[in-house]
């Protein structure tokens, strides 16, 4: 059903609409239902007034103290719309305004309902039949035609109703939407902003007191906390970062001038080279945190241009080739899209290359790496690393994202988890997204991005089946 009616207030209109329509029949119904009782009930009192009027003629005047009486009512003109009929014992007519007993009215006594024609036209007649003493038959009827013509007006009248009922729901429904998508897009807007790392922006509200106010006020105040919270951690970590870096690289530059410029023994020239891999360690680590905190900020955005993916894909392969030729592994290169994006070129080959040197750095020797460039749907293409590593469990696929977080598997390799960190956060910041699955042996990740101008915001790609079914085509 929300695939064919999307919008949540049409669903909502129609949905009021058919309940209109449903509590109109049950209305309509109980007041027919009431009504015709009613007339039932009326219709049924006269038509016994006037038989026991003739039955009583008849047992005071005899035979022709009926007649009279029937005579005398059919003179009525407002009797015109009943029907009397008294027969004999064979059913021969003696007197009434009805031409010979009817075929659907059987001798037992009762009420019958009866169709007949009167002027070229078919009336609906309610009838009791009396047998009177002597075994004389006494038919008694009314014309009952009106009351369905009054249900056929109330069901007309029914029809008519609904049909404006579903007109004006579904216009109400376009006119609520057109106003409720008007405030949803613009949340939609802030909050797409926010994502993107502008924190300081806030929903629009105008200052009434609906609902819409209410959620926009304690919203706004969220997101006040969090921003609080956010550049508290931020300016902090990145204080911290800066701060540190300067000192290890002038602690790294005197160890180096000794390492130059003194004479010392092997073993001490040993460590100072492991202390100098340490520092460069701890600054690569800073280094990070300080790329991570500008791409959350969205400050590299600024830098965006036109990047040809395909060049960027064998420039990559370029560098780790040598790396990966090392330790026996094949690093095959497939590039199927000649597509371009619009994105930063050095954090997409950043990205890029975290991807390859981590498959590099986890796949054994005598393994096989795959580097493909892939359509990925119409608007999307895909920079997908396949290995022949250990891999990553499904349950630590979410978390392997997360900064400095290191499964089972990667404990025992050099890293301080940052690579898929930075990889995830370069994709947001594109407009895409990194996934990973399993390639039984092995990781199977792909860097998600849009084509050309087709760039759009964080969260919405949307890719129609998982990377391994489509690495398996």
């Amino acid at each position: 059903m929300n695939k064919f009616l999307p919008s949540t207030s049409i669903r909502l209109a129609l949905g009021y609409a058919g309940l209109f329509i449903v509590s109109s029949l049950i209305l309509v119904g109980f007041l027919w239902w009431r009504t015709a009782d009613y007339l039932d009930r009326e219709i049924n009192a006269v038509i016994v007034a006037d038989t026991r009027a003739i039955a009583d003629r008849m047992r005071d005047f005899g035979l022709s103290g009926a007649i009279d009486t029937i005579d005398e009512r059919i003179s009525r003109a407002a009797d015109r719309h009943t029907v009397y009929l008294l027969t004999d014992p064979r059913l021969s007519p003696i007197a009434g305004n009805l031409d010979a007993w009817p075929a659907d009215v059987s001798r037992s006594a009762g009420w019958y309902r009866v169709d007949l024609v009167h002027d070229n036209k078919l009336y609906a007649t309610r009838f009791l039949n009396v047998q009177l003493p002597g075994d004389f038959h006494l038919l008694v009827g009314r014309d009952v035609q009106d009351r369905a013509v009054v249900r056929a007006l109330i069901l007309q009248g029914l029809v008519w109703a609904g049909l404006i009922a579903v007109v004006l729901a579904v216009l109400g429904g376009a006119l609520v939407r057109r106003s409720v998508l008007r405030r949803v897009e613009a949340i939609n807007r802030t909050a797409r902003a926010i994502v993107q790392g502008d924190l300081s922006q806030r929903l629009p509200a105008r200052n009434s007191t609906d609902e819409f106010d209410q959620l926009v006020q304690t919203i706004n105040a969220m997101l006040g906390q969090i921003q609080l919270l956010i550049e508290g951690i931020r300016n902090t970590s990145n204080a911290v970062a800066h701060d540190l870096r300067t000192p290890l690289t002038e602690l790294r530059s005197r160890l180096e001038g000794m390492l130059r410029g003194a004479t010392l023994p092997e073993a001490a020239t040993d460590d100072l080279h492991e202390a100098v891999a340490d520092i460069d360690r701890l600054i690569g680590i800073f280094n990070a945190l300080l790329r991570l905190a500008e791409l959350d900020s969205g400050i590299r955005r600024a830098g965006f241009r036109r990047v040809e993916l395909a060049d960027l894909v064998d420039e990559v392969a370029d560098v780790y080739g040598p790396s990966a030729e090392e330790k026996g592994i094949a690093l095959n290169v497939d590039v199927d899209d000649r597509a371009s994006v619009t994105g930063d070129p050095f954090l997409l080959a950043q990205a890029v290359g975290n991807l390859v040197d981590n498959a590099v750095k986890y796949t054994q020797s005598r393994g096989t790496i795959s580097l493909a460039l892939t359509r990925w749907g119409d608007r999307h293409v895909a920079v997908t690393v396949t290995d022949t590593g250990p891999g990553i469990p499904e349950g630590e696929r979410a978390r392997a994202v997360e900064r400095f977080y290191r499964g089972d598997a990667s404990r025992r390799t050099p890293g301080v988890g940052l690579g898929l960190s930075v990889v995830e956060a370069v994709a947001r910041l594109h407009g895409g997204a990194l996934e990973l699955a399993d390639n039984h042996p092995g990781l199977i990740a792909s860097l998600i991005v849009p084509k050309g101008e087709d760039r759009q915001e964080p969260g919405d790609v949307r890719a129609g089946e998982s990377v391994a079914a489509r690495i398996e085509k």
